[in-house]
């Protein structure tokens, strides 16, 4: 079991350590929103993830993946969102000015930003049919016979889950701490584009994946 369970911390780390739509995406909202944007991200993600525990726990997941139109619709639609962030990102790196010294100011309009931002990371993450493929080809390799399990998938997935929002939030506070350079507004726009980008071609690569 402890030999299982090094390999899972493992194989988690390096899966959520890798740079993927998540991680672009709360590097984009921090950008934008702050490091109560990027934080808000990194929660609507992990709910995502959690959904997709629980539902992989149940047996739930396994449907959805024999089901090739369904596979397929979900698949396309978590493209089309992905690129939708994408555009949104390019099209604020062209069009969006910022004083370089403005603050993320509190009140309604963080709030409403912090919601954007949970809804984006929990879409993203839903939508995004690979993230039950990756449940329901790794965590039953680290389920001994005769275990429970529900149980023993329901407490894997929720371990990955505390990595992740762990590490997206470092993320968040780290891009938040160098917040003065980055607001400077040739550097931030250089950094939407470049998410932007990264957040289309994820999108696109989606789509056309036929695995």
């Amino acid at each position: 079991m402890g030999v299982n369970f090094a390999a899972f911390l493992g194989v988690s780390l390096f899966v959520i350590m890798s740079p993927g739509p998540d991680t672009a995406l709360t590097i984009r909202n921090t950008l934008v929103g702050g490091r109560a944007g990027g934080i808000a991200t990194a929660v609507g993600v992990v709910t995502g993830l959690a959904t997709w525990t629980v539902a992989s726990s149940a047996g739930l997941a396994a449907l959805l993946v024999a089901s090739q139109p369904l596979f397929l619709a979900v698949r396309l639609v978590g493209a089309a969102y992905l690129v939708f962030l994408g555009i949104q990102a390019l099209r604020s790196a062209v069009f969006t000015k910022r004083d370089p010294g403005e603050p993320v100011r509190a009140g309604s309009t963080t709030r409403l930003r912090r919601s954007v931002a949970y809804r984006q990371g929990l879409l993203s993450n839903l939508s995004n049919p690979k993230i039950v493929v990756f449940f329901l080809s790794l965590l039953p390799q680290f389920i001994e016979r005769g275990q429970a399990s529900f149980t023993r998938m329901l407490l894997l997935g929720l371990i990955f889950c505390t990595i992740t929002v762990s590490w997206l939030t470092l993320y968040a506070v780290v891009v938040a701490r160098v917040g003065d350079f980055l607001r400077r507004d040739r550097v931030r726009r250089g950094l939407e584009a470049t998410t932007g980008l990264a957040l289309v071609g994820l999108g696109l690569k989606l789509a056309t994946d036929r695995r």
